[in-house]
Protein backbone atom coordinates (compact mmCIF):
# COMPACT_ATOMS: atom_id res chain seq x y z
CA UNK A 1 0.00 0.00 0.00
CA UNK A 2 1.43 3.27 -1.07
CA UNK A 3 1.14 6.85 0.73
CA UNK A 4 -1.67 8.09 -1.61
CA UNK A 5 -3.93 4.69 -0.79
CA UNK A 6 -3.21 5.30 2.81
CA UNK A 7 -3.93 8.91 2.40
CA UNK A 8 -7.36 7.81 0.43
CA UNK A 9 -8.60 5.29 2.97
CA UNK A 10 -7.92 7.54 6.41
CA UNK A 11 -9.97 10.04 4.77
CA UNK A 12 -12.80 7.60 3.65
CA UNK A 13 -12.80 6.63 7.43
CA UNK A 14 -15.93 7.71 8.92
CA UNK A 15 -15.29 9.83 12.31
CA UNK A 16 -18.06 9.54 14.74
CA UNK A 17 -19.14 12.59 16.24
CA UNK A 18 -20.32 13.22 19.57
CA UNK A 19 -23.92 14.38 20.09
CA UNK A 20 -24.26 17.39 21.10
CA UNK A 21 -26.35 18.81 23.27
CA UNK A 22 -29.94 20.87 22.11
CA UNK A 23 -30.77 23.96 23.82
CA UNK A 24 -34.25 22.39 25.18
CA UNK A 25 -31.93 19.93 26.75
CA UNK A 26 -29.55 22.31 28.35
CA UNK A 27 -32.40 24.32 29.85
CA UNK A 28 -33.59 20.69 31.55
CA UNK A 29 -30.47 20.38 32.74
CA UNK A 30 -30.13 24.20 34.41
CA UNK A 31 -32.85 23.22 36.80
CA UNK A 32 -31.17 20.15 38.53
CA UNK A 33 -27.56 21.47 38.53
CA UNK A 34 -28.98 24.62 40.35
CA UNK A 35 -30.97 22.84 42.56
CA UNK A 36 -27.39 20.54 43.56
CA UNK A 37 -25.39 24.00 43.97
CA UNK A 38 -28.13 25.85 46.13
CA UNK A 39 -28.22 22.73 48.46
CA UNK A 40 -24.27 22.58 48.22
CA UNK A 41 -24.24 26.43 49.88
CA UNK A 42 -26.96 25.63 51.96
CA UNK A 43 -25.25 22.40 53.55
CA UNK A 44 -21.74 24.74 53.56
CA UNK A 45 -23.22 27.16 56.01
CA UNK A 46 -25.06 25.08 57.92
CA UNK A 47 -21.83 23.03 58.83
CA UNK A 48 -20.17 26.35 59.78
CA UNK A 49 -22.89 26.87 61.99
CA UNK A 50 -22.74 23.34 63.94
CA UNK A 51 -18.98 23.90 64.09
CA UNK A 52 -19.11 27.43 65.42
CA UNK A 53 -22.15 26.39 68.11
CA UNK A 54 -20.15 23.16 68.61
CA UNK A 55 -16.96 25.23 69.77
CA UNK A 56 -18.85 27.73 71.43
CA UNK A 57 -20.40 24.79 73.91
CA UNK A 58 -16.92 23.73 74.46
CA UNK A 59 -15.64 27.20 75.51
CA UNK A 60 -18.32 26.62 78.38
CA UNK A 61 -17.34 22.72 79.36
CA UNK A 62 -15.99 22.17 82.38
CA UNK A 63 -13.40 20.61 84.36
CA UNK A 64 -10.77 21.60 81.95
CA UNK A 65 -9.87 17.64 81.04
CA UNK A 66 -13.42 17.21 79.80
CA UNK A 67 -13.41 20.62 77.61
CA UNK A 68 -9.36 20.11 76.21
CA UNK A 69 -11.00 15.81 74.96
CA UNK A 70 -14.14 17.52 73.42
CA UNK A 71 -12.21 20.16 71.89
CA UNK A 72 -9.54 17.90 70.31
CA UNK A 73 -12.62 15.60 69.19
CA UNK A 74 -14.51 18.66 67.74
CA UNK A 75 -11.12 19.87 66.05
CA UNK A 76 -10.69 16.82 64.66
CA UNK A 77 -14.24 16.29 63.42
CA UNK A 78 -14.01 19.60 61.63
CA UNK A 79 -10.86 18.06 59.84
CA UNK A 80 -12.32 15.34 58.63
CA UNK A 81 -15.37 17.83 57.42
CA UNK A 82 -12.69 20.02 55.35
CA UNK A 83 -11.27 17.36 53.64
CA UNK A 84 -14.65 16.42 52.27
CA UNK A 85 -15.94 19.95 51.96
CA UNK A 86 -12.98 20.76 49.74
CA UNK A 87 -14.17 17.66 47.35
CA UNK A 88 -17.50 18.86 47.45
CA UNK A 89 -16.32 22.59 46.36
CA UNK A 90 -14.58 20.85 43.21
CA UNK A 91 -17.68 19.19 42.25
CA UNK A 92 -19.50 22.80 42.85
CA UNK A 93 -16.74 24.66 40.99
CA UNK A 94 -17.07 22.04 38.03
CA UNK A 95 -21.26 22.54 38.16
CA UNK A 96 -20.95 26.11 38.23
CA UNK A 97 -19.44 26.18 34.69
CA UNK A 98 -21.58 26.22 31.58
CA UNK A 99 -23.60 23.21 31.31
CA UNK A 100 -22.21 20.63 29.31
CA UNK A 101 -22.60 21.12 25.32
CA UNK A 102 -21.82 17.31 24.53
CA UNK A 103 -22.60 13.63 25.33
CA UNK A 104 -19.72 12.75 26.63
CA UNK A 105 -18.98 15.83 28.63
CA UNK A 106 -22.61 15.09 30.13
CA UNK A 107 -21.47 11.73 30.88
CA UNK A 108 -18.43 12.87 32.68
CA UNK A 109 -20.72 15.16 34.95
CA UNK A 110 -22.69 12.06 35.95
CA UNK A 111 -19.67 10.36 36.53
CA UNK A 112 -18.38 13.26 38.32
CA UNK A 113 -21.71 13.06 40.67
CA UNK A 114 -21.83 9.67 41.28
CA UNK A 115 -18.22 10.07 42.42
CA UNK A 116 -19.25 12.54 45.02
CA UNK A 117 -22.14 10.26 46.36
CA UNK A 118 -19.10 8.15 47.51
CA UNK A 119 -17.36 10.78 48.74
CA UNK A 120 -20.95 11.84 50.56
CA UNK A 121 -21.26 8.39 52.21
CA UNK A 122 -17.80 8.37 53.45
CA UNK A 123 -18.11 11.32 55.16
CA UNK A 124 -20.61 10.44 57.37
CA UNK A 125 -19.66 6.59 57.70
CA UNK A 126 -15.76 8.56 58.90
CA UNK A 127 -18.01 9.95 61.97
CA UNK A 128 -17.76 6.28 63.21
CA UNK A 129 -14.72 6.60 65.59
CA UNK A 130 -15.53 10.18 66.77
CA UNK A 131 -19.00 8.77 67.85
CA UNK A 132 -16.85 5.70 69.77
CA UNK A 133 -14.82 8.30 71.38
CA UNK A 134 -17.99 10.73 72.24
CA UNK A 135 -19.49 7.58 73.85
CA UNK A 136 -16.13 6.79 76.02
CA UNK A 137 -15.98 10.65 77.03
CA UNK A 138 -19.55 10.61 78.24
CA UNK A 139 -19.13 7.43 80.23
CA UNK A 140 -16.04 8.65 81.54
CA UNK A 141 -17.29 12.35 82.93
CA UNK A 142 -21.25 11.46 83.43
CA UNK A 143 -21.48 11.26 87.23
CA UNK A 144 -23.49 7.64 87.47
CA UNK A 145 -25.08 6.94 90.79
CA UNK A 146 -23.47 3.74 90.79
CA UNK A 147 -20.22 2.76 89.12
CA UNK A 148 -20.58 0.81 86.10
CA UNK A 149 -19.36 -2.65 85.56
CA UNK A 150 -17.56 -3.57 82.77
CA UNK A 151 -20.41 -5.69 81.48
CA UNK A 152 -22.07 -2.40 81.36
CA UNK A 153 -19.73 -0.22 80.06
CA UNK A 154 -19.13 -3.05 77.02
CA UNK A 155 -22.68 -3.36 76.35
CA UNK A 156 -23.24 0.23 76.26
CA UNK A 157 -20.60 0.95 73.87
CA UNK A 158 -21.16 -1.62 71.07
CA UNK A 159 -24.69 -1.27 71.23
CA UNK A 160 -24.03 2.35 71.16
CA UNK A 161 -21.71 2.13 68.25
CA UNK A 162 -23.53 -0.10 66.43
CA UNK A 163 -26.78 2.05 66.25
CA UNK A 164 -24.67 4.63 66.00
CA UNK A 165 -23.11 3.38 62.39
CA UNK A 166 -26.23 2.22 60.77
CA UNK A 167 -28.07 5.54 61.53
CA UNK A 168 -25.40 7.63 60.45
CA UNK A 169 -25.19 5.03 57.34
CA UNK A 170 -28.74 5.69 56.40
CA UNK A 171 -28.92 9.53 57.43
CA UNK A 172 -26.28 10.11 54.96
CA UNK A 173 -28.26 8.45 52.29
CA UNK A 174 -31.56 9.58 53.29
CA UNK A 175 -30.11 13.46 53.13
CA UNK A 176 -28.16 12.26 49.79
CA UNK A 177 -31.16 11.07 48.18
CA UNK A 178 -33.20 13.97 49.41
CA UNK A 179 -30.86 16.74 48.66
CA UNK A 180 -28.79 15.63 45.89
CA UNK A 181 -30.14 12.09 44.56
CA UNK A 182 -33.48 12.66 42.56
CA UNK A 183 -31.51 15.76 40.83
CA UNK A 184 -28.70 13.23 39.78
CA UNK A 185 -31.44 10.64 38.90
CA UNK A 186 -32.71 13.46 36.38
CA UNK A 187 -29.91 14.00 35.17
CA UNK A 188 -29.13 10.61 34.07
CA UNK A 189 -32.23 10.17 33.06
CA UNK A 190 -31.46 12.98 30.33
CA UNK A 191 -28.03 10.89 29.56
CA UNK A 192 -30.21 7.97 28.64
CA UNK A 193 -32.60 9.91 26.87
CA UNK A 194 -29.48 11.40 24.81
CA UNK A 195 -28.12 7.66 24.17
CA UNK A 196 -30.76 6.83 22.14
Amino acid sequence: MNIDELKNTWNEDIVEETPEISIEQSNKLNLPLEKIRKNMRVEFWWMIGIFVFAFLVCAVCRPFKLQLYITVLIASMLLVTVFFFSKFFKLYNEISNPVPKTYDSLKDLVMQLNLNKQYYLSYYISFAPFLVCEILIVLEFIPWPKPLSELKIAVILISTVTVGLFLLYIMGRFWYQRYYGRYIQYIEDLLEELKR
